[in-house]
């Protein structure tokens, strides 16, 4: 029952009734959709996705939470954390804050996944509640229900992205607006303007994108309220009758309300980037959003044609259809019959008698507006080269984002995606109930239309199983990626810790190491900061110079594939001191060795010597920094030969490598590389204890792949361990 019908019927129900029965309908599907997406929430990201914006999110709303829009550090370069402006000494987020708000709240009421909870819930309750005002209570449960089956809706709300969020002010903005029209009532229209105020804020364009119908309805019934006869000599005519300006008044608190929020948006761009028609994301990257032509993003620039738009979007959009849908494809080809019924019954509503004349929101109208809304989004999302980076390849909509997400741009479209497939369906299932009956008897009927249901059922519920469970997996399976990642965290107590991460994917903080995220304060009881150069760690380590000092390490090649596992580890570091740092170094050599060749290098200066095998299956190399440099100056084990520069200069803050290499039949070759940073200054030498280990094939310059853990043996004869002494 839609509202309009809801204030026609008799009072002799109490109002108090009607009331609970409107509540009780969206929350039947909002509570569950709650649920749902709290439980794959928490069991399918629980150390978030692969979308490493829900890491700024969430650094965000832990800001807000602390009375911040900046973090304020004079190390940027150490604590930068991905997708933040570097402005001097303080960093902001490229992203509006109304989102992480959002989220914040939910760390109010005592985590951050309760916020994602309660967004799910109003959206499935919103959808339910514009789909009943549109159609009748059965279809807009329909409506709830198809959107619960629908992965895009269950995959993306479980996550700390923006779209949900964007999407939930969008509807409620959606039924105040409804309401503002067909109960002609101030209030609801100020709630309105606020809710598209605040959507605007949080997603400008996105926003833009949904008000267009409305606002098209919204000049239609301003049109329908002037009257015929206008005349410039009878000025007051122009703004017609009493009826008109009611209206006009309406829609202007609607304006009103909305324009003071884009004057907040303004007024934010203005505080953090210094104009107020400069947003964040373009201080981040000024060629990144909307219009064609170059694009570009961290390095990665494309030639934004609206033939390549076109294509990108088509790939979305038949992704969204084959993939994304409830039980696709079978709820996008509800949705066209419902779609088509709405197109058919329109044309007979032209041809016919009608209300369409009045001023005001009908039925048929507000299904006019969730078309529009089909319309309004997809050709306003080709003017978005967003949607062609969700494709990780152009041709293949199975690959990147879209894959484990979906098309996110296009959250808006359940919206009426989900109301026409619900309202297909019915108009589906009344025409076979219609035609069984004018063939046979009510029990054949009944039988009939009994065992539709039951051939029915299992195809649809074969096609959802399908559409749910390959993102729910493909997720998953990266979740337990992470959590083997993640877990040296879970088994050390890290209070009054400073913790290097390594930088896989450049200069970045939470990129991928979204859990590793810090206090706003940057002095949390845990602190992490980028693993950089020898001069940066130890100016961090002198900021901080009453923690534990740790580095997190892994030995593989960390991608966003499933498979591409790492092996981890979390290493207590101390800094060593003397006016000398002496080395042991200690490497395994293999029987068939034919050479070993030895690299001590500063810098981009080196020291060569080569090592001849006197003893057994292993070289103990020692080798010493100073304030003068730094040299190899013993070998047990094998008679040490200089072959180039004997010592390297250390020239303050550097990081010292020793490389040994060894050379084995066929001219094949593995090296063992340490790296400590050392710091050389006032006749001392500093120094990060224990260095970095590294054990690789075929080069000397080794990569993460060949982290060395201690314990491991990952060639046969092979192993490495050092020990450290300083003179006072």
């Amino acid at each position: 029952m839609n509202l309009r019908r809801a204030l026609r019927e008799p009072t002799g129900r109490p109002r108090v009734d009607r009331t609970l029965r409107a509540v009780a309908v969206p929350l039947a599907v909002g509570l569950p959709a709650a649920v749902v997406v709290l439980w794959l929430s928490t069991t399918v990201f629980p150390y978030l996705s692969v979308n490493h914006d829900e890491g700024v999110y969430l650094q965000q709303a832990a800001m807000l939470l602390d009375g911040r829009l900046f973090l304020r550090t004079p190390f940027p370069d150490a604590f930068r954390p991905w997708f933040f402006v570097v402005d001097g000494d303080r960093m902001y987020s490229k992203y509006t804050p109304v989102p992480a708000a959002v989220f914040a709240l939910g760390k109010l009421a005592g985590s951050y996944r309760y916020a994602l909870a309660g967004v799910a819930a109003a959206n499935a309750a919103l959808v339910v509640a514009l789909t009943r005002d549109a159609f009748d209570t059965r279809t807009g449960l329909l409506a709830g229900v198809a959107l619960l089956g629908t992965p895009l809706f269950l995959v993306t709300s479980a996550t700390f992205l923006p779209y949900a969020p964007t999407t939930m002010l969008n509807l409620a903005f959606a039924a105040a607006y409804v309401r503002a029209v067909r109960l002609d009532d101030h209030r609801w229209a100020a709630l309105a303007g606020c809710f598209v105020g605040l959507a605007f804020f949080a997603r400008p364009y996105t926003a833009v994108l949904f008000v267009v119908p409305f606002a098209a309805h919204a000049l239609l019934e301003l049109a329908r309220a002037r009257p015929a006869d206008r005349s410039l000599r009878n000025p007051s005519s122009l703004f017609g009758s009493p009826t008109f300006r009611r209206i006009a008044g309406r829609y202007a608190v609607v304006s009103a309300l909305g324009l003071a929020w884009v004057g907040v948006t303004l007024a934010y761009n203005w505080h953090v980037t210094g104009s107020p028609l400069r947003f964040p994301y373009a201080a981040f990257a000024p060629h990144d959003g909307l219009g064609f032509g170059r694009r570009e993003l961290l390095g990665y620039e494309r030639n934004y044609t609206p033939l390549l738009a076109l294509r990108a979007n088509a790939r979305v959009l038949w992704s969204f259809a084959a993939r994304w849908t409830v039980a696709a494809p079978l709820g996008t080809l509800l949705a066209a019959a419902g779609l088509g019924a709405f197109v058919s019954r329109s044309r007979a509503a032209r041809s016919g008698p009608g209300t369409t004349g009045r001023p005001g929101l009908s039925d048929l109208e507000l299904r006019a507006v969730f078309a529009g809304l089909l319309l309004s989004f997809v050709a306003g999302n080709v003017y978005f080269w967003g949607n062609l980076n969700v494709l990780a390849e152009l041709d293949n909509p199975g690959d990147g984002f879209i894959a484990l997400f979906g098309p996110f741009y296009h959250f808006d479209l359940l919206l009426p995606l989900s109301a026409f497939a619900a309202s297909g369906a019915v108009a589906l299932a009344s025409r076979a109930r219609r035609l069984v009956r004018a063939r046979l008897d009510r029990s054949q009927a009944r039988a009939v239309l009994l065992a539709l249901l039951l051939v029915a059922a299992p195809v649809v519920a074969v096609a959802e199983q399908r559409a749910v469970s390959r993102p729910v997996a493909a997720n998953a399976d990266l979740s337990e990626k992470h959590a083997a990642a993640y877990q040296p965290f879970e088994r050390r107590d890290l209070s009054n810790a400073l913790v290097f991460v390594p930088t896989p994917y450049g200069v970045w903080l939470n990129h991928p190491f979204q859990a590793l995220r810090n206090d706003p304060s940057l002095h949390g009881d845990v602190v992490y900061a980028q693993n950089r150069d020898a001069a940066g760690d130890f100016r961090i380590v002198d900021a901080y110079d009453d923690r534990k000092l740790y580095r997190y390490t892994y030995r593989g090649r960390w991608s966003p594939a499933a498979d591409a596992t790492v092996t981890p580890a979390l290493q207590r570091l101390r800094v060593r001191e003397g006016e000398r740092v002496r080395v042991t170094t200690t490497v395994g050599i293999p029987d068939d060795t034919r050479g070993v060749n030895v690299r001590l290098e500063a810098g981009d200066r080196v020291a060569t010597y080569s090592l001849t095998r006197t003893g057994d299956d292993r070289a103990t190399l020692t080798w010493v920094v100073t304030p003068d440099g730094a040299r190899v100056v013993d070998a047990v084990g094998a008679n040490l030969t200089e072959t180039g520069r004997a010592r390297v200069p250390v020239d303050g803050a550097e990081r010292v490598s020793l490389a040994v290499t060894v050379v084995q039949p066929g001219g094949s070759t593995f090296t063992y590389r340490q790296e400590a940073s050392m710091l050389a200054a006032n006749g001392t030498v500093r120094t990060l204890w224990p260095p970095e280990e590294r054990l690789c094939r075929l080069t000397v310059h080794c990569g993460r792949e060949g982290t060395y853990l201690p314990g491991e043996t990952t060639l046969d004869g092979t192993f490495v361990n050092a020990t450290v002494e300083t003179d006072p």
